[in-house]
């Protein structure tokens, strides 16, 4: 099971490469760079959030792990 902190480690750093994409692919579209930045910050809040919500949810998955097994000498 993975610590909160690792969750909201992994959170930020997908969120901030998302940021930059966003921004470009908004910009690219628009040509105005704050409408850009304004919607890739209000975009990457809400999905920062949602994302930490399904990194927890999932944690409590046992789907594709393996047990790890205590072993005695």
């Amino acid at each position: 099971m993975e610590h909160p902190k690792r969750s909201i480690c992994k959170s930020l750093s997908w969120r901030i490469f998302s940021f930059f994409l966003t921004i470009i692919i908004i910009f690219a579209y628009t040509k105005n760079i704050k409408q850009a930045v304004g919607v890739g910050a209000g975009i990457d809040i809400v999905k920062m959030i949602l994302y930490y919500l399904h990194e927890r949810l999932w944690n409590k998955v046992d789907f594709g792990r393996h047990k790890q097994q205590d072993y005695q000498i």
